[in-house]
């Protein structure tokens, strides 16, 4: 069985390439029984999610009513 060190190293890789049948089956048993690692797998889509957003300029605000002047 897989460790959450090594859970969380596929979980991360899995965004960047294919998992082998035997990595994915690993890792879906892990996170059957490791709420950490779950919760971890959920935090990486929400990152992905909103720096998605961000690159594309949904992040893109302007703040500048925001800044109070010092003086």
């Amino acid at each position: 069985m897989l460790s959450c060190h090594e859970s969380t190293r596929l979980l991360s890789q899995a965004k960047e390439r294919s998992l082998t049948l035997g990595e994915r089956a690993a890792l879906r048993v892990h996170l059957a029984i490791c709420v950490g690692c779950r919760n971890f797998s959920r935090q990486v889509d929400i990152l992905r999610r909103v720096s998605r957003a961000y690159a594309q300029g949904a992040g893109a605000t302007d703040r500048s009513e925001d800044v109070k002047d010092p003086i």
